[in-house]
C-alpha cells in the first residue's frame, strides 16, 4: 500500500508539472508473451482524489483510447489476474503497455482458481484454452465440441439455443468446414462465444465463435503433417492427409495447406409417411444400402506482409474440389392402404455430384492516427453438377427409369469496410458491406415426369452499421444499429418474374451491457436477427425421391425475423444463462399433396410458420479436482409452437433437455484420457418431435512424443451405439417418422510438427451470409 502512495504521488506531481491540455490518450496492451490483451479495464482518474472521470475497455487487438481533460489525471489499467498499472496521461501515446501476472496477489497455488477457464468478457463467454487440457483436444472441431454450449461435428458448429454459428480464426472468417479440421487445438489461445452478435455482424448471423490462436514465434520454414484414418461400422474406412507449411521472414508471411482424402459415409434410415385422406395411405421406406464415396482435394495459399505495427495486407486463395463422387442409395418401399398391402417396390438411386469451389480474399488492416481501418474484398466461384439415375421396380414386374441433371453456377463478389475511432471516452465503429450474387440453375428430366427448370437468381445486398462501446467504471455498454437492403430478382429462361422478385429493407438494433454483482460478472444483451432462405430452398424445380415422394423449393419464402434477449452470469467455474426469443415467419419443412389428381404423392417443401416464442436455459459447472477435470452442462429448450394436423391444431410444447458430462484425467507418462457422455431427452423442436432419448458415450486417448513434435490420438465415438435419431414430423394431413441408426466410429490421428507456427493472415472476409446461402 505504501508503494501505491509513492507511485500515486510521483504521477500526480508529473501531471501537475506538465500542465496538460485536452488530448486523446491511447496505447496497446500486451501480456508477458507480447500477445494482445483484449477487454482489459482502462480508467481515467482525477488527481488528487482518484475520482472516476471516464473509462473504456481494450479492443480485440489490445488497443485502447480515451480523452483526457486539462486537469491533472492518471490512467489505471487492470485485468483479472494481472498487476494493476498506473500511468500518467503524458505522453498521450503510451505505445506498448505490458501487463504481468499478479503473482504476489494470487500466489502460486491460487492462480488457476482466480483465472477461471470460462468467464464473461465484453459480448462473449470466453474459454481459456492455452495452458489447459483443452490444448490436447485434437483438431479445431474436437476443441469446439468440448466448449460449453457448442456442438461441432464435421465442420458444422452450432451454439445452443441459437443455431449455426459463424466461426472466425484471428478475425478471419472460416470459409471451409475443413479449416477447423486443419487447425490444431494446441495452437489455440482462447475461444469466445457470442450468442447475440452486435451490429458489426450481418443480421443473419445467429451466433459467433471467435478463435484466437497463440502468437506466431520465430522465423524461417516450418511445417506439420496430419494423417487421419477413421472407421465407421458398415461404411468402411475414411483416410485423409493434411500438410501445412509456413515461411516467415521479417514482415513477410507465406503459408499454405494441401489436403487430400478418400471419404466414406452413408445412412441407415427407415422412413414412414402416413397420409390421411378418405383412406389412410402409409408408405414405409427402408434403406437396405446407402453408402457414399468421395475423393476430395483442397489447397490454400496465403501471403501477407506487415509493413509495421500499423499496416498489413494480404491475399488468400483456396480451391476445394470433390472428384469421383459416388452415392448409392437403395430402398425397399411398401405402400399400405387402410393397413392392407397395396404396392411393393425397390429402388436404386445412383448420384454423381462433382463440384469445385474457388475462394479469393484480399485484406488491408491499417491505422492512421486514431483511425483503425479494416477492408476486405472477396470473390467466390462455385460450379456444381449432379447427375441422378433412379431405377424403380414395382411389384417385381414394372420397371421405371428416372434420370435428372442439375447444374448450378454460383458467383459472388463482396466488399466490406470497417472504420473505428475513439469518441466521448469510448470507441465508435462504423462501416458498410456490399455483395452481388448470381446463381443459375438448370434442371432437366428427359422422361418428362418432372418439369424442367432454367432459372436465374440475381441479388444485391448492401448494409451499413454503427457500433459504440464505452465503459462507466466496471460497467461496459455496447450499442449498435444495422441497416440492410436486399434486392432479389428472379428469372425464368431469361425473363424477369415480377411476382417472385422482391426488395427488403430492415433495421436491426443491438445492445449489450456487462456489469459485476460482487464477484459475479453479469451480461444482459438484446439483438434482432434475420434468416434468409437458402438459394436451394428458393428454387422452382422438383427433385425425385421415388414415385410417392418429391421435393421442391419455394420461391415465395420470406425471411425469418427473430428478437432475442439473453441474460448470463459467470462466477469462478460456474456459468448460467437464460434466453428468450420471439420468432416470426420461421421456416420449416412440410409435406403436402403434389396435386389434386395425385394426393397420395407427397411433395416436400419449406414454408413459413406463424409467430411463436421460445426460451433456453443452461448451467455449466467446471471445477478442477486434482488430476480430474470434470465439466457438467445442463441445457433446456422450450418452445410454444402450434401446427395444423389431420386431428386439428396440435401444440408442440414439450421441452428438450441436453446433459453433457465431460471428464479429463491426466495420467502418468503424459497420457490424457477423456471420457464423455451426451444425453438428449424427448421433446419438440419446431414441427419435430424427438420421440426417443439418445446417449452418446465417447472416449479419447492422447500422447505426445519427442518434445511434442509427434502426437497420437485415438478416439472412439458412440461407443454404446445408443445415439440413434428417432423423430416424428407433423405436416398437415401427413406425419413422417424418420429413424436413423448411428454406428460406432473409431479415429486414429498422427501428427508431426517441425518448427510449425500459425500464419499471420488477418483477412476477415466479406459477403459471408451470401456464401452460406450458396
Amino acid at each position: 500500500m505504501k508503494t501505491f502512495y509513492i507511485i500515486y504521488l510521483l504521477l500526480a506531481c508529473q501531471s501537475i508539472i506538465t500542465g496538460l491540455s485536452a488530448q486523446t490518450v491511447s496505447g496497446k496492451l500486451v501480456d508477458e508473451k507480447n500477445e494482445p490483451m483484449p477487454y482489459a479495464n482502462v480508467v481515467l482518474l482525477s488527481l488528487p482524489d482518484s475520482a472516476f472521470v471516464s473509462g473504456t475497455i481494450s479492443g480485440d487487438d489490445g488497443t485502447f483510447s480515451l480523452s483526457a481533460t486539462a486537469q491533472p489525471q492518471i490512467v489505471r489499467i487492470s485485468s483479472i489476474g494481472y498487476t494493476t498499472i498506473y500511468r500518467p496521461v503524458n505522453p498521450a501515446d503510451m505505445g506498448i503497455v505490458r501487463l504481468t501476472a499478479d503473482t504476489h496477489q494470487l500466489g502460486e497455488v491460487t492462480v488457476k482458481a482466480d483465472l477461471p477457464k470460462m468467464r464473461l468478457k465484453g459480448d462473449a463467454m470466453v474459454t481459456t484454452v492455452a495452458g489447459s487440457v483443452l490444448e490436447k483436444s485434437g483438431t479445431g472441431n474436437d476443441l469446439l465440441d468440448k466448449i460449453p454450449g457448442i456442438s461441432a461435428e464435421e465442420g458444422a458448429v452450432n451454439v445452443f439455443g441459437r443455431g449455426t454459428a459463424e466461426v472466425y480464426i484471428n478475425g478471419r472468417k472460416v470459409r471451409s468446414s475443413s479449416e477447423l479440421e486443419q487447425l490444431s487445438s494446441d495452437n489455440v489461445k482462447s475461444v469466445e462465444v457470442v450468442r447475440n452478435p452486435g451490429a458489426r455482424y450481418d443480421a443473419s448471423v445467429k451466433a459467433v465463435v471467435r478463435i484466437l490462436t497463440k502468437k506466431a514465434q520465430g522465423e524461417g520454414f516450418g511445417f506439420d503433417n496430419r494423417l487421419v484414418t477413421r472407421n465407421r461400422r458398415t461404411y468402411g474406412w475414411t483416410i485423409y492427409d493434411q500438410f501445412n507449411f509456413n515461411y516467415r521472414k521479417n514482415g513477410f508471411d507465406l503459408s499454405g495447406t494441401l489436403f487430400g482424402g478418400k471419404l466414406r459415409g452413408g445412412n441407415n434410415q427407415q422412413i414412414v409417411i402416413d397420409t390421411y385422406l378418405d383412406k389412410l395411405w402409409q408408405q414405409k421406406m427402408d434403406a437396405t444400402y446407402a453408402k457414399t464415396k468421395r475423393s476430395n482435394i483442397e489447397g490454400t495459399l496465403a501471403m501477407s506482409y506487415q509493413f509495421n505495427e500499423k499496416h498489413s495486407m494480404g491475399i488468400r486463395y483456396n480451391i476445394d474440389r470433390y472428384m469421383s463422387t459416388h452415392e448409392d442409395w437403395r430402398y425397399l418401399t411398401q405402400v399400405l392402404c387402410d393397413n392392407q398391402p397395396y404396392e411393393n417396390s425397390s429402388s436404386q438411386m445412383i448420384i454423381h455430384n462433382p463440384s469445385t469451389t474457388h475462394n479469393l480474399n484480399y485484406y488491408y488492416n491499417g491505422q492512421a492516427g486514431n483511425w483503425n481501418i479494416d477492408f476486405n474484398a472477396d470473390g467466390l466461384w462455385s460450379p456444381t453438377k449432379e447427375i441422378q439415375n433412379t431405377t424403380e421396380i414395382i411389384n417385381e414386374h414394372n420397371e421405371n427409369h428416372i434420370n435428372t441433371l442439375n447444374e448450378n453456377n454460383n458467383t459472388l463478389y463482396a466488399a466490406k469496410l470497417v472504420l473505428s475511432h475513439p469518441l466521448w471516452q469510448g470507441n465508435l465503429s462504423f462501416g458498410g458491406e456490399y455483395s452481388h450474387t448470381k446463381r443459375t440453375n438448370l434442371y432437366l428430366n428427359p422422361e418428362g415426369i418432372l418439369a424442367n427448370d432454367d432459372s436465374e437468381i440475381k441479388e444485391g445486398a448492401a448494409s451499413m452499421f454503427a457500433d459504440y462501446t464505452r465503459s462507466f467504471g466496471n460497467v461496459s455498454i455496447q450499442a449498435g444499429i444495422r441497416y440492410e437492403h436486399v434486392g432479389f430478382d428472379y428469372y425464368e429462361k431469361g425473363k424477369h418474374i415480377d411476382v417472385q422478385s422482391r426488395k427488403f429493407d430492415n433495421i436491426f438494433p443491438s445492445l449489450n451491457i456487462n456489469f459485476p454483482i460482487g464477484k459475479t460478472q453479469v451480461q444482459l444483451s438484446y439483438a434482432g436477427d434475420i434468416t434468409r432462405p437458402s438459394y436451394d430452398n428458393l428454387r422452382n424445380s422438383t427433385y425425385y425421391a421415388n414415385r410417392y415422394t418429391y421435393q421442391t423449393g419455394n420461391p415465395f419464402l420470406t425471411p425469418t425475423m427473430t428478437q432475442n434477449i439473453l441474460l448470463a452470469a459467470s462466477y469462478q467455474w460456474l456459468n448460467v444463462s437464460v434466453g428468450y426469443s420471439r420468432v416470426k415467419d420461421d421456416m420449416i419443412q412440410i409435406s403436402e399433396n403434389y396435386s389434386e389428381e395425385n394426393p397420395t404423392i407427397s411433395l416436400m417443401k419449406v414454408v413459413n410458420t406463424e409467430s411463436y416464442d421460445r426460451m433456453t436455459a443452461s448451467l455449466t459447472v467446471a471445477p478442477t479436482i486434482g488430476l480430474w477435470k470434470p465439466q457438467f452442462t445442463a441445457e433446456l429448450y422450450k418452445q410454444w409452437f402450434s401446427i395444423k394436423t389431420h386431428n386439428g391444431i396440435k401444440s408442440l410444447n414439450n421441452p428438450v433437455g441436453t446433459f453433457v458430462w465431460r471428464n479429463n484425467f491426466s495420467l502418468p507418462a503424459g497420457i490424457l484420457l477423456d471420457i464423455n457422455a451426451v444425453y438428449t431427452t424427448c421433446g419438440h423442436n419446431q414441427n419435430i418431435y424427438l420421440q426417443k432419448d439418445a446417449c452418446n458415450v465417447s472416449l479419447a486417448l492422447y500422447k505426445a512424443f519427442f518434445n511434442n513434435r509427434l502426437s497420437m490420438q485415438l478416439q472412439a465415438n458412440n461407443l454404446l451405439e445408443t445415439d440413434d435419431a428417432d423423430i416424428l414430423i407433423y405436416s398437415g394431413i401427413r406425419t413422417m417418422s424418420d429413424y436413423i441408426t448411428q454406428f460406432r466410429q473409431v479415429t486414429l490421428t498422427l501428427r508431426y510438427k517441425f518448427n510449425a507456427a500459425k500464419n499471420k493472415y488477418k483477412g476477415t472476409g466479406a459477403g459471408q451470409s451470401q456464401k452460406n446461402r450458396i
